[in-house]
């Protein structure tokens, strides 16, 4: 879609028709829509938050409803602006929308990141800037702080980068008073200010940027204000409850007059039960005050779930309900009553392991595949414990949230090349690639380069400063320079020569040159040296970053081999970086992953693990950060399809010595009728939850020893090997809550307790 106005509106009118042909796929989506639903989509005039609990179709509706707009209401595609959070989410509703309605493809569906790129670019004159900017990642921030900042070491450089994005996501810039409710220390807005001349100066920016920069131009300049609230009369807002204040600042600005016939209308969907982002800026109270900030709010609450099975919801329920700042809804369940979710009790972590990966093994010899099952965690630490007892039963596995495509260094080599190509000013791309491969291009010749190319302007072309500059260098610094310059040259020569030849093409012929980006990355890839650098690192590294290299060139083919084709590339990167996973892997194998990771996934089968106090919820929350702890409880129950597991450990190995652990106070929140309950219940859950006096030996439970029926087999008395701890006898066998429990003492010392029926493969039973 073009991004100027008036080509926009030409565009529109000569595809508008007075009598929109209606959609058969619009019409069959409307069908499928609950009476909720339906009136979500048909809404128009006021204000609209739609309260879309965890499976209730959110997607569908959103979708649907920008198709509506366009077929159903009149509305251009060019006046609609849809944000979300990820690119995924973007692409699925560009996707969605369209296969309902041709011409949704017109309408603007970006992330809030890209939308920001997009308006900066746009307005860069009246931002004071360059509008080849390029996008600056947190390590690039720490890089660059430490350079405008000097007296900062490493690590608090990193801390004080961090803190200035997270004043960035509060809107707040070097001058604002409120700063200092995001550091007290005395430093800080200096260092923020030293960091933010030092990032004008290179023609850049940060991510904080792509949204602080455009609400606060909105908020200044009343001319970009009018020309938007022209521009857009429909702005939608996915995943509202993960916004933090600069987006809301930003929705503000764009929304303007949200009331009459030239009112902007308004419509967010969000679940406040689901706000688990406050580490990254998010902040709740945005989806809480939308109905007081937005006058004339209609709510419309999508409670059926059509994801999970009643007995899990009812502990959804009983998890979130605890929360006092919540709008409230309780979860219907569409698919049935389902399964009873099960808590086990068990002896320690390595014990909890061994539970999950012989419950997986016995499911998948009944036919069950290793994808159903999702084992979820507070911290990526405590995935160790399952990596190792899965290599060791020979169960295939991935964790999610290993190190990305876009993270690797051979990677942030080649961007960096691609980024001084779109922009010769910029500081860090040139300080990371000027001397890689080495070409004897020192610190201290860097430095005279970078003293040089300093104005009262900001930087200046880096590459014409260093050719400049080199006439004063060693022999052997010059060639390196020299050298560098020459290949510089090159790219910038090739770029400007495409980039004539695509726009001549592009008039002449209405079409876009044969000719895509990757043919220019692939330059870069075996001209720079990056290419020989990396495979000598060692054969197997070395082979796998070049093939990472190679897959660099190979996702530049969707863009065209000129400056604009670059510096969309560049957008689509930067603002990808934090994605979660998308591999095309679909091989069968479990699933290892951080509850902050689950959002917007589900799966069949799911372990949630470590609910101990201490470790979920953390040590020491409370208050609004206790309340996110449960709404993240509550995100990874939802996260179950038809089986959910909880489990919480005696002891645990923490800081280097074990530990003895209470269970989660959210355990003891759910209550006596939420879950079965297997193995040994802790002293202080028979108290808390079953408001009893712990079983004394034999209460409760009944004996077997003499049963004859196939659970006979584990009867007392009987001899029995465990892969771990040696030969043992049962010396106890009993039904618990329905389930069979034996107590063995080992020859070695000492008792544990089993569950046959989740943990037979790792006992023998040996016959006289």
């Amino acid at each position: 879609m073009s991004d100027d106005f008036a080509l926009d509106f030409i565009h529109s009118l000569e595809n508008r028709t007075e009598n929109p042909v209606p959609s058969p796929e619009l019409e069959k989506y409307l069908s499928l829509l609950n009476p909720e639903q339906k009136e979500a989509v048909e809404h128009s005039g006021s204000p609209l938050l739609i309260l879309a609990g965890a499976g209730s179709g959110k997607t569908r509706v959103i979708t649907t409803k920008i198709a509506y707009l366009i077929n159903k209401k009149g509305y251009e595609p060019y006046q609609i602006l849809a944000v979300t959070f990820t690119k995924k989410a973007a692409k699925e509703m560009q996707d969605r929308a369209v296969a309902m309605e041709s011409r949704a493809n017109g309408a603007m569906i970006r992330t809030f990141h890209s939308f920001g790129a997009w308006f900066l670019r746009k307005y860069a004159e009246e931002a004071g800037m360059n509008p080849n900017f390029t996008v600056y990642d947190d390590d690039d921030m720490v890089t660059l702080l430490s350079k405008a900042y000097p007296s900062l070491n490493k690590q608090q450089a990193s801390s004080v980068a961090h803190n200035i994005s997270l004043a960035k996501d509060y809107c707040l810039t070097p001058d604002d008073p409120e700063l200092i409710k995001i550091s007290t220390h005395p430093q800080f807005r200096e260092a923020y200010k030293a960091y933010e001349t030092r990032l004008r100066q290179t023609g850049n920016v940060d991510f904080g940027d792509l949204i602080m920069l455009p609400a606060l131009l909105l908020e200044q300049n009343e001319n970009i204000r009018r020309q938007l609230h022209y521009r857009f009369k429909v702005i939608m807002v996915d995943e509202y409850q993960d916004s933090n204040v600069a987006q809301f600042k930003l929705l503000q600005a764009l929304a303007g007059k949200t009331s009459g016939p030239d009112g902007t209308y308004v419509c967010v969907v969000g679940d406040d039960d689901q706000s688990i982002y406050k580490f990254r800026g998010a902040e709740v109270q945005n989806i809480l005050s939308f109905e007081k900030e937005f006058e004339g709010t209609h709510l419309i609450r999508l409670e059926r779930n059509y994801r999970s099975t009643s007995k899990i919801l009812f502990a959804a329920d009983k998890v979130v309900s605890k929360n006092e700042d919540r709008l409230g809804k309780t979860l219907l369940a569409e698919r049935g009553e389902g399964k009873k979710p099960v808590l086990v009790f068990l002896p320690n972590q390595d014990e909890e392991a061994k539970f999950c990966a012989s419950m997986i093994s016995q499911a998948h010899e009944k036919g069950c595949p290793y994808n159903d099952w999702a084992i979820l965690y507070r911290t990526n630490a405590q995935s160790l414990t399952f990596e190792s007892e899965f290599l060791r039963q020979k169960i295939p596995y991935q964790v999610v949230g290993s190190l990305k495509f876009y993270e690797r260094e051979e990677i942030k080599d080649m961007l960096a090349i691609l980024s001084l190509c779109a922009n010769p000013k910029d500081e860090i791309s040139f300080r990371r690639i000027i001397n890689k491969p080495s070409r004897g291009i020192g610190g201290v010749t860097q430095e005279k380069i970078f003293d040089l190319a300093m104005s009262e302007n900001g930087f200046q072309n880096l590459i014409e400063t260093a050719k400049t500059a080199s006439a004063g260098f060693s022999k052997k610094a010059k060639e390196g320079v020299n050298q560098f310059t020459t290949f510089m040259d090159e790219l910038f020569e090739s770029l400007n020569v495409h980039s004539v030849q695509t726009e001549e093409t592009e008039k002449k012929e209405k079409i876009k040159s044969k000719q895509t980006l990757s043919e220019f990355v692939e330059i870069i890839m075996n001209k720079s040296g990056l290419l020989e650098y990396h495979q000598a690192q060692d054969e197997i590294a070395g082979t796998q970053r070049a093939l990472n290299m190679q897959e660099l060139v190979n996702s530049a083919v969707l863009y065209e081999y000129s400056r604009k084709g670059l510096l969309d590339f560049l957008d689509h990167i930067e603002l990808d970086r934090t994605l979660e996973n998308e591999s095309e892997d679909k091989s069968d194998c479990v699933t290892l992953i951080t509850l902050h990771n689950t959002k917007g996934l589900e799966f069949p089968r799911v372990v949630i693990t470590g609910l101990e106090s201490g470790i979920f919820p953390r040590q020491d929350k409370s208050g609004a950060e206790l309340e996110e702890e449960r709404r993240l409880f509550y995100v990874g129950i939802t996260r179950a399809e038809d089986e959910l597991y909880i489990t919480c450990c005696h002891q645990r190995r923490l800081y280097g010595r074990v530990e003895f652990m209470e269970p989660s106070p959210f355990l003891i929140e759910a209550g006596d009728k939420t879950f079965r309950v297997l193995g040994e219940k802790p002293l202080s859950y028979q108290y808390q939850v079953e408001g009893r006096e712990p079983l004394i030996a034999g209460e409760g439970s009944v004996d077997f020893e003499d049963d004859d029926s196939p659970k006979g087999k584990w009867r007392k008395g009987t001899r029995i090997y465990h892969d771990d701890y040696g030969y043992g006898q049962i010396i106890k066998s009993s039904y618990e809550e329905g389930e069979l429990v034996i107590q063995v003492a080992f020859e070695s010392g000492g008792t544990k307790r089993f569950l046959p029926e989740f943990q037979k493969s790792s006992l023998t039973i040996i016959k006289d």
